[in-house]
C-alpha cells in the first residue's frame, strides 16, 4: 500500500541540493505540500523548484538563515501562511564538512557546526511544536550521520554536534510522545550527491572496504526512509535512529 500523505505540509531545510532536494520532491509525490527553504544561491533553488512544481501540488520556496532565531521564526510563519502550519519536519541544512585534525579547526568553524545541528534544529523544533501539539500529530525527522556512532579521526566538530542533536532528538522524542508527535533519525552513510563530486576513487575505495553491502546507497534510499517515518504506518515508532548505510555501524 503506498505511504500517502495528502493534506499535510512538510518543510525540509536545504532542500534545493543533494539529499534535502530528493527527500522534498518524494514528499510532495505522496501527496504533501512541500516547503523548500535555502540560504545561499538563489539561481540554483529556482531551479529546484521548479523541479518541485512539476510534480503538481501546492508548494513554496523560502530563503531563511535557519541559524538564525528570527529568521526561523519568519519561515515558520511563511511557510504557514502559504501553504499551511508545518506538519512534518526535516531539519536537514548544513555547512561544509572537512575532515582535518584538532590543530586545524578554530572554535569559530566549532560554533558554527553547533548552530547547524543542535541551534538549528533546536529553534525550528520550538517553532513548530505548538500547531503539531494542538492538532494531536506530528512528525520530526533529523538527518544526522553515521559518523556520530563510527567516531570518525580528524572530525571531531561534526561529531560533536551531530551528537549533541541526537541527544537533542532522542530527549524530544519522550517528552513529545505524550502529544502524538514522534521524534526520528535517520542517520545516512556515505550517499553521494553534488558535493561528493570532488571525492579520489581512492576515497571511495577506502570507504567501500568498510561497507558490508559494498556499495554506495542512493538518495533515494534517504527519501524512503523518511517517507516510512513520517506516515501513519510509522506512528508507534518514535526514538529510534534508521542507519541506512548497507551495514556500516553494525557493531
Amino acid at each position: 500500500m503506498p505511504l500517502t500523505l495528502d493534506n499535510r505540509v512538510a518543510l525540509i531545510t536545504g532542500s534545493t541540493r543533494g539529499l534535502g532536494k530528493v527527500m522534498a520532491l518524494a514528499l510532495a509525490r505522496s501527496g504533501a505540500r512541500v516547503a523548500m527553504n535555502f540560504y545561499g544561491n538563489q539561481a540554483l533553488a529556482e531551479e529546484s523548484f521548479a523541479d518541485l512544481q512539476a510534480i503538481g501540488g501546492e508548494h513554496c520556496l523560502v530563503r531563511a538563515d535557519v541559524t538564525d532565531e528570527q529568521d526561523v521564526d519568519r519561515l515558520v510563519a511563511e511557510v504557514a501562511d502559504k501553504i499551511g502550519p508545518v506538519d512534518i519536519l526535516v531539519p536537514n541544512a548544513t555547512c561544509e564538512q572537512p575532515l582535518m585534525p584538532i590543530e586545524e579547526y578554530d572554535w569559530s568553524f566549532f560554533q558554527r557546526m553547533v548552530d547547524f545541528f543542535q541551534k538549528s534544529p533546536f529553534l525550528l523544533t520550538k517553532a513548530c511544536l505548538p500547531h503539531m501539539r494542538e492538532q494531536g500529530w506530528g512528525r520530526i525527522v533529523h538527518i544526522t550521520s553515521e559518523v556520530y556512532p563510527g567516531s570518525w579521526a580528524n572530525f571531531c566538530p561534526y561529531a560533536s554536534a551531530k551528537g549533541g542533536q541526537t541527544g537533542l532528538a532522542r530527549s524530544n522524542a519522550r517528552e513529545f510522545a505524550p502529544y502524538g508527535v514522534t521524534v526520528n533519525i535517520i542517520a545516512p552513510g556515505w550517499i553521494p550527491v553534488e558535493r561528493h563530486a570532488g571525492a579520489t576513487d581512492e576515497e571511495r575505495a577506502d570507504y567501500l572496504a568498510t561497507a558490508p553491502m559494498g556499495k554506495f546507497g542512493e538518495p533515494t534510499d534517504i527519501a524512503n526512509a523518511l517517507l516510512y517515518l513520517v506516515s501513519e504506518e510509522a506512528h508507534f515508532v518514535t526514538g529510534a535512529t534508521l542507519d541506512v548505510n548497507g551495514g556500516r555501524t553494525i557493531y
